[in-house]
């Protein structure tokens, strides 16, 4: 599943190719993805892309009367195509634009949506969203103050797109190893000084992973088409029953919030 890096290195990579461009109509093939297709999205035409933004793992194209919101689901992609590019079984919806290109949703599993979000709005799934985690609002005390409510594993915390959005299950993983932090340790047990260790991980391994162009395991590819190259810098997910890099003591994996978790028990505490 597209985790937060690979949104951003998706938003990244359609910027450039549609701002400033006018969107001359939207086909839409398969108006049932996760939710209904709204009308308001088949309605938009001849309007002019005004900005590509991002929260947490939704990407908004604005246009004057408001915003597509893009969710790529398990499955979803994006890719900038030449406008008479033959669409396939799983090419959902074709944003065409002024210059003979389209941008294409490919959602194979149909857990992806596109949603609408008029100006002067905020669509009821982000209103409750929790920080973004590479900007000063994600910090060691607001981290610490989510974790005093809570007895839950940590790991399960630091994936509550309440408290931070966007740490998926690869780089809830990958942080908590990095901070020595057990996934299991229950929340409300962790220090401030673990939380400001922890923060600070999770917004290096992110912005690594973001610059890496995102991790590739099985669906996500960037909007060239090419591959993310993170998947090579990670350290513990995906590696249950291989060695520890630090200490060379066998990695365990456990199933946490019916999600894959691994970690060394000698090296997070």
């Amino acid at each position: 599943m597209p985790e937060l890096p690979e949104v951003e290195v998706s938003r990244l990579g359609i910027t450039p190719h549609v701002t400033n461009r006018t969107i001359r109509r939207i086909d839409v093939r398969q108006p049932m993805l996760r939710w209904p297709v709204p009308a308001e999205v088949m309605a938009v035409t001849n309007a002019p892309v005004l900005n590509v933004s991002r929260r947490a793992k939704y990407l908004l194209i604005e246009v004057p009367d408001g915003s597509i919101i893009l969710h790529l689901g398990m499955s979803g992609n994006l890719k900038i195509l030449s406008a008479d590019t033959p669409a396939g079984k799983h090419d959902h919806v074709d944003i065409v634009l002024d210059n003979k290109t389209l941008l294409r949703l490919n959602d194979t599993r149909r857990f992806g949506a596109v949603l609408w979000q008029s100006t002067g709005t905020e669509h009821p799934l982000l209103t409750t969203l929790g920080p973004e985690p590479l900007t000063p609002a994600f910090h060691a005390e607001q981290l610490f103050a989510q974790c005093q409510k809570r007895s839950s594993a940590i790991k399960l915390v630091l994936m509550d797109n309440h408290v931070v959005v966007g740490v998926g299950n690869i780089y809830a993983n990958e942080s908590l190893f990095k901070a020595g932090i057990l996934p299991t340790k229950p929340a409300n047990q962790l220090t401030l000084a673990q939380c400001a260790v922890l923060v600070e991980v999770v917004k290096q391994i992110l912005a690594q992973a973001i610059t890496q162009g995102g991790t590739t395991l099985k669906d996500f590819s960037q909007a060239d088409g090419k591959p993310g190259y993170f998947k090579q810098e990670l350290l513990v997910y995906g590696r249950g029953g291989a060695a520890c890099i630090s200490c060379n003591s066998l990695l365990e994996e456990i199933r946490l919030g019916q999600r894959s978790t691994v970690f060394c028990r000698h090296c997070q505490a």
